[in-house]
């Protein structure tokens, strides 16, 4: 299981990307995405946090403006130098840029703000890879018309999702270490709305799978989905010159 995390100094609240290792490992989590917004990068060293901790730690990033193009080059900017590239969903324009890009592993808390997703939306996160993230964070936090919006938005989404076969992950909104909840009880809130507790443990498991098709992808070997640089080709180049 993995969890998809802002870590300081992105948010007021934020713990460091340490601290968000030492609960991920009380908690049994394998490993974590550190994916602060791009104005707030974190400062850590993955390897180091790793040994001292024993969970992986995936660099990841959330890019976040009310631009199209500006996102659109950011996505390109950025889809080399991370193992992960977030999107942060908040209106319709950015939703859609995200879903119909290739190059985005997910879309952020699509139903934030003005954002919404659609059976248009969910048809093209489907065809496109791009995953889109249930954000558990309100429906756990907040209490009374904002829990209610939040799960009506939560269930919504997961009918869309669901009918149209859209891949997703989940996350628990976390930022401070108090945010981080065990799988398995992570799995029991949704229930209560009507989620299947095995469906939410199947979004904890997709940042991580997300994450070792990225860095199987980021190899020498890989040339596209299906075609890899055989032994052949490798000893070709090798003799060139």
């Amino acid at each position: 299981m993995y969890e998809g995390v802002h870590a300081h100094p992105d948010g007021e609240s934020a713990a460091t990307v340490a601290r968000h290792a030492l609960t991920a490992s009380e908690l049994g989590y394998d490993g974590l995405v550190v994916r602060n917004h791009g104005d707030a990068p974190a400062e850590y060293d993955a390897t180091e946090v790793r040994d001292a901790y024993g969970v992986d730690v995936v660099e990841g990033i959330e890019i976040r403006t009310d631009d199209r193009s500006k996102a659109a080059g950011l996505v390109d900017r950025f889809r080399n130098e991370y193992s992960v590239v977030c999107v942060h969903g908040q209106s319709p324009n950015i939703n859609r840029l995200a879903v119909e890009d290739v190059r985005v592993d997910v879309l952020a808390h699509p139903m934030r703000g003005d954002g919404d997703v659609n059976h248009v939306l969910a048809r093209a996160a489907r065809d496109n890879g791009v995953r889109l993230e249930f954000d558990l964070g309100l429906a756990l936090r907040e209490s009374g018309g904002s829990r209610v919006r939040a799960i009506q938005r939560l269930r919504k989404l997961h009918d869309m999702v669901t009918q149209y076969d859209a891949p997703y992950v989940v996350t628990a909104g976390v930022a401070s270490h108090l945010d981080w909840r065990a799988p398995r009880d992570l799995a029991g809130v949704p229930a209560t709305f009507g989620f299947d507790p095995e469906w939410v443990l199947e979004g904890l498991r997709e940042w991580g799978r997300l994450t070792a098709r990225n860095r199987d992808r980021a190899g020498d070997s890989f040339i596209e989905p299906g075609v890899r640089r055989g032994r052949y080709e490798e000893d070709h180049r090798g003799t060139r010159g």
